[in-house]
């Protein structure tokens, strides 16, 4: 390669990476995320600016089905994980605040990718979504001579543009109001749809100018909270602007409002967590009293009625010592009185429940309950943002007794935990709130993973009594397939849904269920096959202490079904999943997890597609010292939050002190937790972002033990 062609390749690289980006103008009529930007062959730069009042700490950003990140570049302080569905997640604890902004650098397989992008904010709620093309960089070259001027027919605009706006009129609607929706610089003469949030409410058609003015109406069942507006086009492009709706306008409360009452449902569990609401007459009472099949007043409750007629019990936990039958409750406001009744049944065989619905910081969070006797349970614990503190297998006894306890402290987040209790085929979700009540999430479980085109999937979905749920589907191209679906929940909380997958492509899809800003979604899979090539895994490490969590990466042929089956040294099966290949054919399957009752020895990892398979080693420690053991495990990363590693100790007595000391002696942290009735501390460690990379030591002791591990900060 010749000096000059160095020195331009050398001229265009600093050119990319120092070039001042033009801002997006400021949206006139609503604040969002602006996004912008610039392209050199394979490489783009994006530069996010925050015109919010909320602090931005995630992007996240994927691409078309064409296209795929070969690598990219962070800016300090920034951290970047590509996912196996080929996302990328930027994330930091020094989030965006109004008027900043941050560049990302990303490389891709194909020239000027269109970029897919997500917001979220410091509490995980979504601040805005988009798609940006990035802008040509203009060459470096060394003569330059004057061009010879020829008329250039201008481009007929089609879609919606980087330079299309528009606003609502009023600036602050109101659910259930008519609204008057005004844009400019859309594509001319094109039909556009608008929507709230992920449902289209009308359609509309731009004049010969790309100008449109139109009117539209919010629906009666709109929840007044922050939504997006948006305008999209055929090709699923669109122009946002976020702004919040309010109740409706100059309401004025009837005289009397119709008693009523939900999320008592007809079958009762013990365990099962309550939210019990309705309406009554404006600025009264409700009184509710509860009768046993005996007919005896067990319980009676109160709760105030606001000016709109609307009231909401204190969340209930059903005592897991509840006696089973018919019960009834008579609720009244004064002036009409309402007869509910339910049955109290068993057909549960998880029954969990935490020992109090709320539990102040620093007190130990205890759950406990009963499972299948003799078999293993799985339990995980979530913290409010869907971070996993604590993951183990445990092994019943003919009781069937389950008991987890949970020191907190200052790292614990307010807001609702989510332990989830799984053994083969059941599971169950069971609340418990830190410094606040619990509120049940929204959540959707299919009946299996893959599915054969033509098939009907079923869906079961959790949620807050008779609410409104809204799912849709993504395809393996990350774009959406028809449009949203509006659910309501029965008074119990759950549903089913059905999807008619005649049609669907082989591929990778996902389901998205959502009420407000809170979602979650689930993987499924159409067409998959097995047994369709060679099958490579290996795991992330060769040695394992009880509980640590196991990662299997591996390689096969492009979306295959496979079937991992995790064995003990006795080659005893310890779980089985059923998961898949990429379209790349990669492998990723990080939910193995080593009990904490686990035998040392070597243990094996089978992956199974048809007649192909592949077998790995790992080898399981035991780290026993004077009578006490501790493992430490990894805790996945989670968007905007600092890494975590949970370390377990198990053969404790009373108060246990804790030394984390880093390579080089020095003691970075100390602290103390009694150990509980069985002997054990489970506790969730927030590695400070300033901390080294290195080998560190754990050391723990109390009045009689001592052992120490050792665990690596990359």
């Amino acid at each position: 390669m010749n000096k000059s062609s160095i020195r331009g390749i050398f001229l265009s690289i600093i050119l990319l990476f120092s070039i001042t980006l033009i801002s997006i103008p400021d949206n006139v009529y609503g604040e969002e995320i602006n996004a912008n930007s610039i392209g050199l062959e394979e490489t783009t730069i994006i530069e996010f600016t925050n015109e919010l009042d909320k602090e931005i700490n995630t992007f996240r950003i994927w691409l078309g089905a064409d296209f795929n990140f070969k690598s990219f570049k962070t800016e300090k302080g920034w951290t970047g994980e590509k996912t196996p569905q080929g996302v990328i997640i930027f994330t930091t604890s020094e989030p965006i605040k109004k008027g900043e902004s941050v560049k990302f650098g990303v490389k891709t397989d194909n020239k000027n990718p269109g970029i897919n992008w997500k917001a979220v904010d410091t509490k995980s709620e979504e601040q805005g979504m988009g798609k940006v093309l990035p802008d040509e960089l203009p060459r470096v070259v060394e003569n330059i001579e004057t061009p010879v001027e020829t008329p250039v027919e201008t481009p007929v605009k089609t879609g919606v543009l980087s330079e299309s706006v528009f606003r609502i009129v009023p600036e602050k609607p109101n659910v259930g109001s008519s609204i008057r929706v005004t844009g400019d610089n859309f594509g001319y003469s094109e039909e556009f749809d608008f929507y709230i949030d992920n449902s289209k409410i009308g359609s509309f058609v731009t004049d010969e100018n790309g100008h449109f003015m139109t009117t539209m109406k919010i629906p009666d069942n709109q929840n007044a909270d922050r939504v997006d507006f948006k305008v999209k086009d055929s090709e699923g492009e669109e122009k946002k602007i976020s702004l919040r709706i309010g109740e409706i306008d100059n309401r004025i409360a009837e005289e009397n409002i119709k008693l009523t009452v939900k999320g008592i449902p007809n079958v009762i569990h013990r365990g099962d967590f309550l939210e019990v609401a309705g309406t009554a007459d404006p600025n009264s009472a409700v009184t509710a009293e509860v009768k046993n099949p005996d007919g005896e007043i067990i319980n009676s409750r109160t709760a105030e009625v606001d000016s709109k007629g609307n009231w909401v019990l204190e969340s209930i936990i059903v005592p897991l010592d509840t006696p089973f039958g018919k019960y009834s409750a008579i609720i009244t406001d004064g002036r009409q009185e309402l007869l509910k009744t339910w049955e109290v049944q068993t057909d549960k065989v998880i029954v969990i429940a935490p020992t109090k619905l709320k539990f102040d910081l620093g007190e130990t969070m205890q759950f406990n309950g009963t499972g299948i006797p003799n078999e293993k349970i799985e339990l995980t614990l979530e913290d409010p943002l869907g971070k996993e503190l604590y993951s183990d297998v445990i092994q019943l006894d003919e009781s069937g007794f389950v008991e987890l306890e949970l020191e907190t402290d200052h790292n614990f987040i307010k807001g609702t935990y989510s332990l989830i209790a799984s053994q083969g085929i059941e599971k169950e979700f069971i609340f418990a709130g830190m410094a606040v009540l619990p509120t049940i999430p929204v959540n959707l479980e299919f009946d299996k993973l893959n599915y054969k085109a033509g098939d009907i999937a079923y869906i079961a979905l959790t949620g807050q009594p008779s609410e409104i749920v809204s799912i849709l589907l993504i395809d393996p191209s990350d774009k959406p397939v028809g449009d949203t679906t509006s659910i309501t929940l029965q008074p119990d909380g759950t549903g089913k849904h059905q999807i008619d997958l005649a049609g669907f492509g082989a591929g990778v899809y996902s389901a998205v269920i959502s009420k407000g800003s809170a979602q979650s979604s689930e993987v499924f899979t159409v067409g998959l096959q097995t047994g369709s090539g060679d099958i490579e895994i290996n795991t992330t490490k060769l040695d394992y202490n009880p509980g640590d969590s196991i990662l299997v990466l591996g390689n096969t042929g492009a979306n295959v079904l496979l079937t991992l089956t995790l064995f003990d040294e006795n080659e005893e099966e310890i779980r089985v999943i059923e998961t898949f290949s990429d379209k790349n054919g990669k492998i990723s399957e990080g939910s193995f997890r080593i009990p904490s009752s686990a035998s040392p020895g070597m243990w094996t990892i089978n992956a199974k597609s048809g007649s192909n398979f592949d077998t790995t080693e790992i080898e399981v420690l035991g780290i026993l010292e004077e009578g006490m053991i501790i493992s430490v495990t990894n805790s996945p990363k989670l968007d905007g939050v600092n890494d975590f590693i949970n370390f377990h100790i198990a053969g404790a007595q009373q108060t246990v002190a804790i030394e984390i000391i880093a390579p080089d002696g020095e003691i970075i942290e100390e602290l103390e937790f009694p150990a509980s009735g069985s002997g054990e501390i489970n506790q969730p460690w927030m590695i400070p972002k300033e901390t080294e990379p290195g080998i560190y030591t754990i050391k723990v002791s109390d009045a009689f033990n001592s052992a120490e591990t050792t665990f690596e900060i990359e």
